[in-house]
């Protein structure tokens, strides 16, 4: 298995993704150790073999790590990121700020994540867009839960529809702190109008993983619905993503 504490003064700690070839390595003085290249491969092998649920998140993290320094033992910064961040997906979704203040962390390391969470954001997407939303509503649950639920920050996001529900476009509209973020409902129902769509959902996130709406929340959902509904808009719902669940306002009586 992988040893922690290797000299970094032998192995460079970051060799960007692309600039080396893992498989060339053999030929070079500082070639990959044998105890690290045969980890790396018992790694793959599971992988290849059982999947990701087979693989604990810090295994799993080793492999978004391996192209991004190919030859060094990365659990230890796999183990530091869950450590400093919680779980994969805020090791994936954290700010490009925020990970680089972890040692060991640099542009090539970034890079990786952002890859993973760009493809991962994409591949959800691509289930509910150009699709009537109403009867694919757990994927956009989903692709709600994949794009905001690991954010520090809220975020306002709006799901335009036209006249069959069909989803044509999903834009974020405005980011904000820890526990608010400004949301003008003017503005909201102007973009709608430039997208000549015919009803709207409404989604954010609460950093603090519960999903319970504030009465600012409400308030704001309320004049949101009103300037809609004046403009022959409807607002079909809206959803606040917490870590492991969410809310629908539709649901629980509040629209």
């Amino acid at each position: 298995m992988a040893q922690n504490g290797l000299n970094e003064s032998l192995l460079p700690l970051l060799i960007p993704a692309g600039d080396e070839d893992e498989a060339s390595t053999a030929t070079r003085p500082d070639k990959l150790p044998s105890y690290i290249a045969d980890h790396r491969k018992r790694l793959r092998s599971r992988f290849m073999e059982g999947g990701a649920t087979a693989m604990p998140d810090y295994e799993l993290l080793e492999l978004v790590l391996f192209r991004a320094i190919p030859r060094q033992d990365v659990k230890p910064l796999a183990r530091l990121l869950l450590d400093t961040f919680g779980d994969f997906n805020r090791v994936i979704s954290a700010a490009p700020a925020r990970l680089v203040m972890v040692k060991g962390v640099g542009d090539a390391v970034v890079q990786e994540l952002k890859i993973v969470e760009a493809s991962a954001q994409r591949l959800m997407r691509a289930r509910v867009m150009n699709r009537p939303i109403l009867s694919s509503w757990d994927a956009l649950v989903d692709y709600c839960h994949t794009a905001m639920s690991h954010r520090e920050t809220e975020q306002f996001r709006i799901l335009f529809l036209d006249r069959k529900n069909v989803l044509i476009a999903d834009e974020e509209q405005a980011k904000g702190t820890v526990d608010h973020v400004p949301v003008y409902p003017r503005e909201v129902v102007k973009r709608a109008l430039e997208l000549n769509a015919s009803a709207l959902i409404l989604v954010h996130n609460h950093p603090s993983g519960d999903p319970t709406p504030s009465q600012a929340d409400i308030t704001m959902t309320g004049q949101v619905q009103d300037a809609a509904q004046v403009l022959g808009i409807t607002l079909h719902d809206h959803l606040i993503i917490g870590k492991s669940r969410e809310l629908s306002f539709r649901a629980q009586g509040y629209l």
